[in-house]
């Protein structure tokens, strides 16, 4: 496939291509930032009109019952299930994905204070996504129980992190930045024989690659909803409790929508059973209601397909950047393995940013991550081989042009 010709015809044989137009896609964009912000399903206009204009606009207060409102987190919990390798009554869609983290991270330290109450170690990586960092060092300074975190870096290994002295192991599956996919069942066996929680961030993974979280036996997952399962800017998050751990303990997060008769309106709490109790306060509906829509797409789709056609891409933009643009200082920091690999594709340019910029303004919209990274996200259900062929192309003209070293590409701005 090493001709725009062959890339079209790898099109016109891709399984997938169908998916594309279910889509809503601006002309003359090629999207290779679905890993950020997922594309406009074209269902979701019509589906935001209905709880709109009828459900709030006509049914009001009432569409808590005869729309079920009420039961929403759940009933999207349990379709997207399927796609975690997890089960009905083991998922909520809910919040936002550092508000689960702080949710899983207080269960999970629960759980060990009754079990192993000397161990006061939390791990993670040192390059996993900021907010998973900071929320372990709110969660530590909220504790104020001589907690600590150890982080995985060039100089400690996982196995060296992971001892008698951790409680916690909180990973992202893809790493935001590099792409770099861990093996979920052996580093979660890893684990759990140093007597080691899980808690799994999917924000990358949910939608792109396969997970497993019941035959992975993990104990704790969280992820969002509006990258590779295309649920709206900011769309609700999701946490997976292990039925294992759901009923052991309630999380800190100990609102209404989390009690098991909340509208008792009792004065102490008492948490649902199961992962209701995971849940806080009341519930972003008309934001939530849209996500159903790109979960109705991914549960159209075949994931070792979708999989297939995801390492597909990668492998060929890695191939076209070092056959087209290698007179120009572009490393790649993804691995090339498909076992360790996500569905991203990350370079780093002593002038990514700006290079970025320009890609944007030609239509290539990718987006830029420090120190120096150019990301490109693959999602194989709205991107073609003809579109890799043609972003590669744009980008060894800015290169080769130095389209990008003007003031305005320089430029910084806020969200990047």
């Amino acid at each position: 496939m090493q001709t725009r010709a062959a890339c079209l015809l790898a099109d016109q044989q891709d399984p997938l291509a169908s998916f594309k137009d279910l889509f809503f896609l601006p002309p003359g964009v090629i999207y290779l930032d679905g890993n950020s912000l997922g594309v406009l399903p074209k269902s979701a206009q019509a589906r935001s009109h209905d709880v709109i204009g009828q459900e709030w606009g006509q049914g009001l207060i009432r569409s808590w019952n005869d729309a079920n409102w009420f039961d929403l987190p759940g009933r999207l919990g349990d379709r997207l299930a399927p796609l975690l390798g997890a089960a009905k009554g083991e998922v909520v869609i809910t919040d936002t994905t550092s508000l689960n983290l702080f949710k899983a991270l207080a269960a999970a330290i629960r759980i060990q204070q009754k079990a192993l109450p000397q161990r006061r170690v939390i791990v993670s990586e040192r390059d996993n996504f900021p907010t998973d960092l900071y929320m372990i060092q709110g969660m530590i300074d909220f504790l104020q129980q001589g907690y600590e975190l150890r982080l995985i870096d060039e100089q400690t290994s996982l196995e060296q992190a992971v001892g008698e002295d951790v409680a916690v192991l909180l990973l992202s599956h893809v790493n935001y930045r590099t792409g770099y996919m861990h093996d979920m069942a052996a580093t979660t066996a890893l684990a759990h024989q140093q007597g080691v929680i899980t808690v799994w961030d999917l924000a990358h993974s949910a939608g792109a690659v396969p997970v497993d979280l019941n035959g992975s036996h993990a104990d704790f997952a969280v992820g969002c909803t509006y990258k590779y399962l295309n649920g709206g800017p900011g769309s609700p998050a999701f946490i997976w409790v292990s039925p294992r751990h759901q009923d052991q303990f309630w999380q800190p997060l100990s609102g209404w929508w989390g009690h098991q008769n909340p509208f008792a309106m009792a004065t102490e709490y008492q948490p649902a059973s199961g992962i209701r109790r995971f849940l806080c306060g009341t519930q972003a509906i008309v934001s939530m209601s849209l996500i159903e829509c790109g979960l109705d797409i991914a549960l159209q789709a075949d994931m070792l397909a979708v999989r297939e056609k995801s390492l597909a891409l990668s492998d060929l933009f890695i191939r076209l950047v070092e056959e087209r643009c290698a007179d120009h200082p572009l490393t790649l920091v993804t691995p090339r393995e498909h076992a360790s690999r996500g569905s991203h594709v990350s370079y780093r340019h002593p002038y990514g940013f700006a290079i970025m910029q320009a890609l944007i303004a030609k239509g290539v919209i990718g987006d830029y991550r420090e120190p120096e990274v150019l990301r490109f996200g693959l999602t194989p259900l709205y991107l073609g081989y003809t579109d890799i062929w043609d972003a590669v192309d744009t980008l060894k003209d800015i290169l080769d042009r130095k389209i990008w070293n003007t003031k305005t590409h320089h430029q910084r701005v806020v969200v990047t």
